[in-house]
């Protein structure tokens, strides 16, 4: 093959992929008559759109509620409030994830314990789960990443032996379906980011869905400013903030749950085509495929680079090929997430959070943390593909692979190339806006 782009060659991808987000018509009408209305916020709670977004949306998924917040984060901490978690409760949530799922743990008086993730989906190892359940366990937050669900069979029956709480991090998998339950709708609670990357987005915001009226009435008070529910039928009156979400956002994500079928469907198609592809190339592993997915979501197409065994003694690391083939026009990824106990945006002391300490010898100490397996994903082995990537045609899928197998064969020319250019990949999350404004 020909020199590397990385090293002066000429790269593989010439022309840039489909641009994100995608807008139709109808949302410029929709957002011209939040305009011309001048009901612009979220109250009178819950607006009109946001209302019909919400229950729209809920519906898509299996759930009988829904209720928009001004975030993915927020709606996390709201969701765990609402499930019935008090104050220095413990939470089990994967080491391998963002930083926010762990800060609305700490944010809902709780206190984060991390489990290692299963090697083939980068979820929650449900064996490692048990293993971390203490008499202070109230809840377990699945994360269902990039491409993968939880395995949510095993983990629900998990829950209901221990008694135990069961909100959903969908934050990557909006429209995903496991053995035909939507995402978000398995657990007591389901929470979503629209941020600007994620499947369907209104530049920022969240939705949180359940099926369980009370969680239902208290999502929506502690949304709300504390006031009552639109039901009230429990009748709690807990001590809300204002989490609501504007009406040109609810405006704009209707629009995106229109979009939503035809665009997974186009992610699935594509996917599909690349994983064969890259399952042909030396070192390259594509997930495995998981049949429990009756509707596959795909907010980052991972496939792992395995060299060697194991791959950190590979001669050529992982942060090296990942710029090596964001080079050949394909952006990627590796250290997209730490394990969030050794992530530099991850700051849990008992000075900020008491939780950590209440009724403890000793405060939980999160440098005592270790995941091999989340370790190896972050540090050694994982490459991720923004969505975008896949809402092209079969040739620009097919480049994708030809990028892949290009640098794959030639990493002999990588093995005494300049590490400064590996440089950029391989930083922190919390040290690359200084120099990235790329948002994934």
């Amino acid at each position: 093959m020909s020199k590397l782009a990385i090293l002066g060659g000429e790269k593989v991808r010439q022309k840039p992929f489909s641009p994100w987000p995608l807008y139709s018509e109808n949302d410029k009408a929709r957002v011209l008559e939040v305009l011309e209305s001048r009901n612009w916020g979220g109250y009178p709670f819950p607006n009109r759109f946001a209302s019909e977004f919400a229950q729209k949306f809920a519906d898509y998924h299996g759930a009988k509620y829904g209720c928009t917040v001004v975030n993915g984060t927020v709606s996390l901490t709201v969701a765990l409030r609402a499930a019935g978690t008090k104050f220095g409760d413990e939470v089990i949530l994967p080491a391998y994830t963002w930083d926010g799922t762990a800060t609305a743990v700490l944010d809902a008086g709780c206190v984060p314990i991390f489990a290692d993730v299963d090697p083939d989906t980068y979820c929650l190892d449900i064996e490692d789960v048990r293993r971390k359940i203490t008499p202070r366990t109230r809840a377990v937050m699945p994360v269902h990443l990039a491409m993968r669900f939880a395995d949510m069979d095993a983990l629900l029956d998990l829950a209901r032996e221990k008694d135990l709480i069961v909100i959903e991090d969908a934050a990557h998998v909006h429209g995903g379906f496991y053995k035909g339950r939507g995402a978000g709708s398995m657990g007591d609670v389901g929470s979503f980011s629209l941020q600007t990357s994620k499947l369907m987005t209104s530049g920022e915001g969240g939705i949180v869905i359940t099926s369980r009226l009370d969680c239902y009435e208290m999502i929506q008070s502690l949304v709300n400013c504390g006031r009552a529910s639109e039901t009230d039928q429990y009748g709690k009156r807990p001590t809300g903030c204002n989490y609501r979400l504007s009406e040109f956002q609810a405006a704009v994500l209707l629009g995106q749950l229109e979009m939503l079928p035809e665009l997974t469907e186009r992610r699935i198609r594509n996917a599909a085509r690349l994983s064969a592809a890259l399952a042909q190339i030396p070192g390259i592993r594509p997930l495995p495929v998981q049949a429990a997915l009756t509707t596959e979501p795909i907010y980052c197409y991972v496939f792992q680079y395995r060299p060697s065994e194991p791959p950190s003694e590979a001669p050529v690391q992982r942060d090296m090929f990942v710029a090596a083939l964001d080079a050949e026009g394909v952006p990627a990824d590796g250290r997209f997430y730490d394990p969030v106990y050794r992530s530099d945006l991850f700051h849990a002391s008992p000075a900020d959070f008491p939780q950590l300490e209440l009724g403890r010898e000793e405060p939980v100490d999160y440098r005592t943390f270790h995941c091999p397996v989340a370790e190896r994903a972050a540090y050694h082995e994982s490459v991720w593909l923004p969505q975008f990537v896949l809402l092209g045609d079969e040739n620009d899928v097919d480049e994708i692979a030809r990028a892949v197998e290009k640098v794959a064969r030639n990493l002999a020319d990588l093995e005494n190339a300049d590490p400064k250019l590996a440089a950029l990949k391989s930083m922190s999350r919390a040290e690359r806006p200084k120099i990235e404004k790329r948002n994934y």
